[in-house]
């Protein structure tokens, strides 16, 4: 098998673009991926690839036991020459280790071609190179010049190379496990209602927009779609985070790939193929990897800049120890080559596409799409972030903010029954907030509608009217109460109850606020960010809202069309702005914006303005994204740090600086460093937490 340095860039998103490739077939393409001869194509060749680095590892170190015990420098170590030498000894040592140098040697003379090619010499390069110089000087020698063989160090240098290969691969596939297991959900089969009611087992591609499947109990949901007959708890927790359980009732909206509870559900289907919730958002998280990483730029320069130094720096140390320092061109050699394998940039290589790679797969599992890499990593340093109300922060319909009564006959909560039981038979959303603010109703005869002013019924026998201010305006009947005054300056929609012709009470209604939006704005702003909110409401609404949840600033009454103004009047402060809305007539505001972040996408998760996703209507996600974010660069700039500076501390070991005080590296304890240094990085990778 042959390898490049591109097969070590899966973890740049081309793992997720040729594994997804299938899904504009349908989401059988997606388990077709997983379990279909098309499917299995890139992921087979990863999992191929882990595979071949531990063969040609162990088959390495296999024949690395006769390599050391013929080398004379081992042999003299433990005095066992007589015992083991013989004739033509040193042949059969370069036999060997020729084998070990094409075989598990391959993998970097490949990839030292494929970077020349390219004009962009890195970690292959130097490996290849010092791996060649020490085979090349070692077969020399054995055929007639005077020198000292180096084979016992290719070989170990070679083993522990594939050995850190194996395990950083094994970690680069270990971070992208949440994208597979994302792939995973959808099941291969549905079970199709036909007609005449009876069902057939059809496989996913088969399905079309208005078929009907049945799930059962504790099955996978297969589609996207709505619940037409039956009701159940859905496990959504995979898709969106969302770790409770969700009711679905008839007329519910199920997600493809979610797990069915308690009960049996018939299932309308609403989405197909690329159109489904799912892979949708696989396309998101494959757009996501790979989009440009300004700090992969930087990673990249450094790692150029790495091999110049390694290649540079590997020929003045032979050039010192051979000219000022005389030693023998053995001994230069090693130095030489210890320096390029120490030097090789395979963890800087590492360092930003790993965290790359876990905190897409990351926010993924938890209803936070990121669409633009860069916006993301922008987030960062955001200063400021302005809201949407109506369904943001807000649940855009209306329920019961307070309960008054006039008088001790009646207790707040019976109001509110007396109300409800007959607002029950109205459609009215004034009338639907009060219903659903009640726990329970009583019966209501008699039921008519007031036009314009409200409605009536019989209720216990007594006759209750729920009525408009302009139904006691035009029956004059006056209200003196500074609680209803209150109500009214914070723009909330005050209707009164009358029972058998008196003036009972008042319920005042508003756009209810989300119990998230509170906690939400605290900590963005313990973060250090302004946090704003844009309304088409009056400013009494405005007003209300944003001393309830203790924002920063607010603009009241803004068109649709003037939200991104005021995006740029935030802007213009010197501000890096974040706007936080539903993506729709929000999207000129968050397309202004520096980071445009849609919250509540549900389902519909393709929102094309917006760089981040939140497929939850919680404000709270946006915490979570913005936490993710800083904790993304935080993890970059330590990896970054440590790739760097322990190449600092490692190549004038290399070269044998201390060489005086008895500490000189060989080529292999140089490639256990190298190696070790990429482990830390793919681990330090792997501790990137979302913040809950």
């Amino acid at each position: 098998m042959e390898h490049t340095h591109e097969d070590h860039q899966m973890y740049k998103g081309h793992q997720t673009h040729e594994a997804m490739h299938g899904m504009e077939h349908g989401e059988h393409g997606m388990h077709k991926r997983l379990e279909g001869h098309e499917g299995k194509g890139h992921e087979s060749h990863h999992a191929h690839m882990v595979a071949d680095f531990r063969k040609r590892f162990w088959i390495s170190l296999v024949v690395s036991i006769p390599i050391l015990f013929l080398s004379p420098m081992v042999q003299s170590f433990l005095g066992i020459k007589e015992a083991v030498g013989f004739a033509g000894d040193a042949y059969v040592l370069w036999a060997l280790s020729s084998a070990i140098f094409f075989y598990g040697g391959w993998p970097f003379l490949k990839g030292l071609f494929d970077e020349l090619a390219k004009k962009q010499p890195a970690m292959m390069t130097l490996i290849a190179i010092a791996i060649t110089t020490a085979y090349v000087y070692s077969s020399i020698v054995v055929f007639g010049l005077a020198g000292k063989v180096f084979f016992w160090e290719l070989a170990t240098l070679i083993d522990i190379m594939l050995l850190g290969h194996w395990i950083e691969m094994k970690s680069i596939m270990g971070a992208s496990r949440a994208l597979e297991e994302l792939a995973k959900l959808m099941p291969s089969d549905a079970h199709k209602v036909m007609p005449d009611g009876s069902t057939r087992e059809v496989s996913l591609d088969e399905l079309k927009m208005g078929d009907r499947v049945l799930i059962k109990p504790g099955e996978k949901v297969p589609v996207d779609g709505e619940v037409v007959e039956g009701e159940t708890s859905v496990n959504e927790a995979m898709l969106t985070g969302e770790s409770k359980p969700v009711t679905k009732g008839i007329g519910g909206k199920v997600i493809g790939g979610s797990i069915n509870g308690e009960g049996s559900i018939t299932v309308e289907v609403k989405k197909t193929g690329k159109d489904s919730f799912l892979s949708q958002v696989i396309e998101l998280v494959r757009q996501a990897q790979e989009s440009k990483s300004k700090t992969q730029d930087l990673a990249n320069r450094a790692a150029l800049w790495l091999t110049i130094i390694a290649l540079g720096g590997g020929a003045i140390t032979i050039f010192i120890w051979l000219a000022i320092m005389h030693r023998d061109f053995a001994f230069a050699l090693e130095r030489m080559v210890t320096v390029m394998v120490i030097t090789c940039p395979h963890a800087l290589g590492l360092a930003v596409p790993l965290v790359v790679a876990v905190s897409t797969s990351l926010s993924a599992s938890n209803g936070l799409l990121i669409r633009n890499r860069a916006a993301f990593e922008r987030g960062r340093n955001i200063q400021a972030i302005i809201f949407d109300k109506t369904g943001t922060l807000t649940q855009g319909k209306f329920g019961v903010t307070d309960t008054i009564t006039f008088s001790n006959s009646i207790e707040e909560k019976e109001l509110l029954k007396y109300a409800a039981s007959v607002e029950s038979r109205s459609e009215h959303p004034i009338a639907q907030g009060i219903v659903s603010s009640s726990p329970e109703t009583w019966p209501a005869e008699s039921f008519k509608a007031i036009p314009g002013k409200g409605a009536e019924g019989k209720v216990n026998g007594k006759d209750v009217k729920v009525v408009s201010p302009g139904y006691l305006r035009e029956n004059k009947i006056s209200v003196d109460d500074e609680r209803i005054e209150k109500l009214s300056s914070q723009g909330k929609t005050v209707i009164f109850v009358m029972i058998d012709g008196k003036l009972t009470g008042a319920i005042a209604l508003a756009d209810i606020i989300r119990p998230e939006s509170k906690e939400a704005i605290s900590k963005l702003k313990e973060m250090g960010i302004r946090c704003m909110m844009l309304t088409g409401d009056n400013k009494l609404v405005a007003r209300w809202v944003s001393n309830e949840i203790a924002l920063d600033e607010y603009f009241a009454e803004v068109l649709p069309h003037e939200k991104a103004e005021k995006v740029k009047e935030v802007q213009s402060r010197g501000l890096i702005v974040a706007m936080t809305g539903d993506g729709v007539n929000d999207a000129p505001a968050l397309a202004q914006a520096d980071v445009g972040i849609a919250i509540g996408a549900g389902t519909d998760v393709a929102v094309e303005t917006a760089d981040i996703v939140l497929v939850r209507s919680n404000p709270l996600d946006a915490v979570a994204i913005i936490d993710l974010a800083r904790a993304t660069y935080r993890k970059m700039v330590q990896n970054l740090a440590w790739a760097t500076g322990y190449n600092a501390f490692a190549i004038p070991l290399a070269a044998g600086v201390l060489y005086k005080l008895g500490i000189l590296l060989t080529p292999a304890m140089g490639a256990v460093l190298m190696s070790l240094s990429t482990v830390i990085v793919a681990i330090n990778a792997r501790f990137l937490k979302v913040a809950k």
